[in-house]
Order: structure tokens, then C-alpha cells, then sequence
């Protein structure tokens, strides 16, 4: 069955133009792992299995922990409006991509759906994800498209499937290394994966004010990088808005102490099973990002249900 390219590549040249304005890319790729994140291998059925459907724009997943940011702080100060209907900043207002949860982007991208309802929110996160670690000089990701989006609140994960940054974990595991595996073999993600798909801490920050992790600012995050950026929180790397393999490098190093490194970034140089991959990463960025671009498509493809005759291959 052909299938007209031309609404998804419209989508893309919207989403880029919202990428490069807000510089956003570290929290759009937030909100695509958040949403293919929640799958579980052991149930078959959609969408409680989880995964790539579209969910995480519903309360009650958007108000998860793991989703934390200000506008969920506000919207419980406002029960009485409809989910949908909450403000949020518009494509053209000042960044704020960096200053609340992914949800933010949810209603920028929500925009830009309007105009191509041919495409489904679950295509749309994943191609923004793809295009953000493009655009930030990462591998380019061989999407495909065609998920079916989950089409009411009901369908939304249940909480805790996502990772942690440090313990207490809501898994329970006693360490940084069992909750990785804990997550991420639920997912059918194998230890080689759990490590690069890691590597995408090269973009992005923490802020202790919304996760607990890192500091209000550092030498890195004081001043605004690029046109658009926000400044604060803690970075993984120097250059927090460039994917390249300076993670693993800053892991193997860690003679930094404005760099932010987690528990369950740190156990990836301390594990038996993880090291030698983190090692090949930080050596080898060729390697890195040509196992990162395979690892990113399995997990944009977790969980998701297809439209007859998906997936597509599409040249946009």
C-alpha cells in the first residue's frame, strides 16, 4: 500500500523548526524515551504492554514522577481544568523547554499535529527524538512510521517502568546496576544496549528543583550556550547541547566535578558487563553511534502496534 510522504515530511521540517528555536533537543528526546520507555516484554496485549503508542501526552502518565517538571506542579493547583486545555507556552514564546516536564512539549508539538493529523503523536515524538540527536552532529536514526497511537487516558502506563537516577528505586533493587537491568531487560534491552542507549546523557541537564540531581548551575550551564537556550541545572558533559561520545569520555575520566555523573551512570564504568562497552564508547565514537543509531530504533519501535501495512519505510 503506498503511503503519502509528504505530511511526514512536513512534520519534520515543523518539529526541526521547533528544535532549533527553543533548543530543545535534550527534552525531546526526554519525552520519546518516556514514552517507548514503559514497555513490558511479559504482556502481550495493547496497550498495557506499554511502549511507543502516543500515551505519555495523558494524565495521569504525564503527571508521573518520572515526567516531573513545573507544569505538573501547577496543573495540581488547577484540578478543575481539563488536562487539554491547560496553558502552555506556544511555539513562539520564550524557552521554556528546559524549565518544566516534557509535557511543555507535548502541547508545542500538539500545535503542529493540528496542522497533520495523518501522523500519529507516537510517530511524531520518536521523529523528534530522531531529528534532535541528528541536528545536535548525532548518527542519523533509520525510523519507521505507522504506530497507532493509544486514543484515551485509560491506555496510559502504569508508574515505575521508567528509570531512576539514584535509590531509593521504585523497582526496589539494591543497586544502580540491578535497577538498570531491572528496566531495561523488562524492555528486552540486553547490557550492550542498557550502555549506549545511556550515552544520550551527552545532551541534556538535571536540575535538583525538579529531580534532586545536580546543582542549581555550573561553569557549563551559566551562560546560555545557544540562541534560545536556557541557562542552569547540572550537564553530563561540557558541551550539553553536542551528541557525541564526550559522556562516556567524562565517565572514564571523572576528574570533573562540575559534570553531573549519577549512580546509575557511574555503575556503567563499575560493573563487570558494563564497562567493557562504556570503555568501547568513549574510545570509539564511530562505534558509538552506530550502535546507538540500531539501539534508538529498537526502542522507538517497543510496544508499538502498526497501521495495516506498517511499518513504512518513507524517504523524508
Amino acid at each position: 500500500m503506498a503511503i503519502d510522504p509528504s505530511p511526514y515530511a512536513a512534520v519534520k521540517k515543523d518539529l526541526l523548526e521547533l528544535i532549533l528555536t527553543k533548543r530543545c533537543n535534550p527534552l525531546m528526546i526526554r519525552l520519546a524515551w518516556h514514552d517507548s520507555g514503559t514497555y513490558d516484554k511479559n504482556i502481550s496485549s495493547f496497550p498495557e504492554r506499554g511502549g511507543a503508542n502516543g500515551s505519555v501526552r495523558f494524565k495521569p502518565e504525564c503527571d508521573h514522577a518520572a515526567n516531573a517538571g513545573g507544569l505538573q506542579l501547577w496543573w495540581r493547583k488547577q484540578p478543575h481544568l481539563p488536562f487539554t486545555r491547560l496553558y502552555f507556552a506556544s511555539a513562539t514564546s520564550p524557552c521554556v523547554c528546559c524549565c518544566v516536564g516534557v509535557i511543555n512539549l507535548v502541547h508545542m508539538i500538539n500545535e503542529i499535529k493540528e496542522h497533520h493529523p495523518q501522523v500519529s503523536f507516537a510517530d511524531t515524538f520518536q521523529l523528534a527524538s530522531a531529528l534532535s540527536i541528528e541536528e545536535a552532529g548525532g548518527p542519523k536514526i533509520p525510523l519507521r512510521f505507522g504506530r497507532v497511537d493509544v486514543g484515551e487516558q485509560t491506555g496510559c502506563a502504569k508508574e515505575g517502568r521508567l528509570p531512576g537516577g539514584g535509590g531509593p528505586y521504585p523497582d526496589g533493587a539494591p543497586d544502580a546496576a540491578t535497577h538498570l537491568r531491572n528496566v531495561f531487560h523488562r524492555m528486552g534491552l540486553n547490557d550492550q544496549e542498557i550502555v549506549v542507549l545511556s550515552g544520550a546523557h551527552t545532551l541534556g541537564r538535571a536540575y535538583p528543583s525538579r529531580s534532586g540531581f545536580g546543582k542549581d548551575k555550573t561553569k557549563y550551564t551559566d551562560k546560555a550556550v545557544a540562541e534560545g537556550a536556557t541557562v542552569g541545572g547540572s550537564s553530563w558533559t561540557k558541551e550539553w547541547l553536542k551528541f557525541d561520545n564526550s559522556y562516556f569520555k567524562g565517565l572514564k575520566q571523572q576528574d570533573d566535578e562540575h559534570l553531573l555523573v549519577l549512580e546509575t551512570d557511574g555503575v556503567l564504568m563499575t560493573d563487570p558487563k558494563f564497562k567493557p562497552w562504556a570503555i568501547k564508547y568513549a574510545e570509539d565514537e564511530k562505534l558509538f553511534f552506530e550502535d546507538y543509531a540500531k539501539a534508538q530504533v529498537k526502542l522507538s519501535e517497543l510496544g508499538s502496534k502498526w497501521a495495516p501495512g506498517a511499518p513504512y519505510v518513507l524517504d523524508i
